[in-house]
């Protein structure tokens, strides 16, 4: 996945400025899929408007700033498009704690508790993360097909982030049992 085409896909379902995407698309939406920070966003923008995917016009404002306003062009819709209809390999997945707990046999045993409990912690907040955006969207049994497409992957992440939960508790409790 790329973040050109996470981009398009924001930009098919609305127009928006560049602060438009990071602020209420990356960060309030889809920070727990994909996360960007605003020098990324901005360099795939002037990317996809090189490549004839986005266009921009910008809009006077006598209060504030000019504003870029970004649409995804025809072009960029087909790639879109095309780019939806494609399987994609499995992401390659590097585990820095899975590496960490494979080689610490030679850690005392507070040490490794130690380390799955920061991570326990990490998910944690992932986890809660998850659940709020999960309360900010209306469960609606005639929700959109595109509201019923996010929850499905809202679903999948919080079962992700609750199977690492409860391995990482099982592992804390596998080396404490061990001191005893």
């Amino acid at each position: 996945m790329s973040l050109a085409h996470v981009i398009l896909g924001l930009l098919q379902q609305q127009d928006r400025t560049g602060y438009d995407l990071k602020t209420k698309c990356f960060d309030d939406c889809i920070s727990h899929l994909w996360p960007a920070d605003q020098a990324q966003i901005y360099r795939t923008l002037d990317k996809l408007e090189s490549q004839a995917w986005i266009t921009c016009t910008v809009e006077i404002q006598h209060d504030r700033p000019n504003r870029k306003v970004y649409r995804i062009t025809a072009a960029g819709a087909a790639e879109l498009t095309h780019w939806l209809q494609t399987h994609h390999p499995l992401p390659v997945l590097r585990e820095p704690l899975l590496v960490q707990l494979y080689f610490a046999a030679q850690l005392p045993d507070e040490a490794i508790v130690d380390l799955l409990e920061q991570e326990l912690e990490a998910r944690q907040e992932k986890l809660a993360q998850c659940e709020e955006i999960e309360a900010l969207s209306v469960s609606n049994p005639t929700a959109s097909r595109e509201q019923q497409l996010h929850r499905l992957v809202l679903d999948l992440m919080k079962q992700r982030e609750q199977t690492y939960l409860d391995w990482l508790e099982q592992a804390i409790a596998t080396i404490r049992s061990r001191s005893t």
